[in-house]
């Protein structure tokens, strides 16, 4: 497939996977997430893919009240895209995991296509002692949890946040029955391209790291949504850097940041997000290709605007 158009960079600046044992670069209070975010944007991130933590121990909060704290700020500092997890944390119920979106009524937001076994638990073999007792507890529970997107919880997002914000989303596929569940939403008219499908590999429980396994769920997007669809490639852990590069080559969108890996490269923790940012970026451009501006990337996506949000 010959190269085209702009490549769209999104920074995912926490997440709820790692915990603060892991990295001490990991953003956890909202002084933290918000000049992260915006240190990413100055480096060349579009979109900002954006979780809360808890500020007195740094375990993933749904509570609308800290995202208040640095969505503002992130609005105000940068003209980024800002795109609010729907995914929340482990064991979050709908209503927690919809409470800071439907209150801040964001441009984008995330939005997984289907239930799945997520395991975090391999990670406890890593490291003897944690800084707060939840982290070990949230890791370990993984081993028995099901991540739960039901159609009907995906129903009610597309509706709520949808049609009532004027959001819309980067679809989650973590393996190739997600694409489907997307397809089928599609031919019922729920969604409207231009579809952003963000394809995942490496999590436990969905589709592995392999380049074969990217190049399958290309084929299979491809064959699904033709051309009415904007691709995007984030890879777990190590596999970061070198299966966005190869999407890239491929006519496709990349996501970087802390809540997908916390490294740099082999052993060398990345001292901020911005330096992942800076680092794909880099790759990109020696590919000769050109990296999208938010306005480009809100163009490409066919988003409300910035100034159509409550924050």
């Amino acid at each position: 497939m010959p190269l085209r158009g702009k490549v769209v960079i999104t920074c995912a600046v926490t997440g709820s996977i790692h915990t603060p044992t892991m990295s001490p670069y990991l953003p956890l209070t909202p002084d933290e997430i918000a000049r992260d975010a915006i240190a990413a944007a100055e480096a060349g991130a579009a979109i900002l893919h954006l979780h809360a933590r808890d500020p007195k121990d740094g375990r993933p909060t749904p509570d609308p009240d800290v995202f208040m704290q640095f969505l503002p700020r992130i609005k105000q500092s940068t003209g980024a895209v800002v795109n609010i997890t729907t995914g929340g944390g482990h064991g979050m119920s709908l209503e927690e995991r919809l409470a800071a979106p439907l209150r801040a009524k964001p441009e984008m937001c995330s939005l997984n296509m289907g239930s799945m076994n997520f395991g975090l638990f391999p990670l406890l073999e890593k490291y003897k002692e944690f800084k707060h007792p939840w982290e070990s507890r949230h890791l370990e529970m993984t081993r028995d949890f099901i991540f739960r997107n039901t159609f009907a919880d995906i129903e009610r997002i597309l509706k709520d946040l949808g049609e009532g914000c004027g959001t819309r989303f980067e679809f989650e596929c973590y393996d190739v029955g997600h694409l489907y569940n997307l397809a089928h939403f599609l031919e019922r008219g729920l969604v409207k391209p231009p579809l952003f499908v963000q394809t995942i590999f490496g999590i436990l429980g969905g589709i592995g790291p392999h380049p074969e396994d990217l190049m399958h769920m290309r084929r299979t997007a491809d064959r699904l949504f033709g051309r009415d669809y904007q691709w995007s490639i984030l890879a777990a852990g190590r596999h970061q850097i070198n299966l966005a590069t190869i999407g890239a080559t491929m006519g496709g969108n990349v996501r970087v940041g802390l809540e997908d890996s916390i490294y740099l490269g082999p052993g060398r923790l990345a001292k901020s997000n911005a330096e992942q940012v800076r680092r794909i970026r880099k790759i990109i451009e020696k590919l000769s290709l050109d990296v999208a501006t938010p306005d480009e990337a809100r163009a490409m996506l066919k988003l409300k605007g910035g100034d159509q949000v409550a924050f």
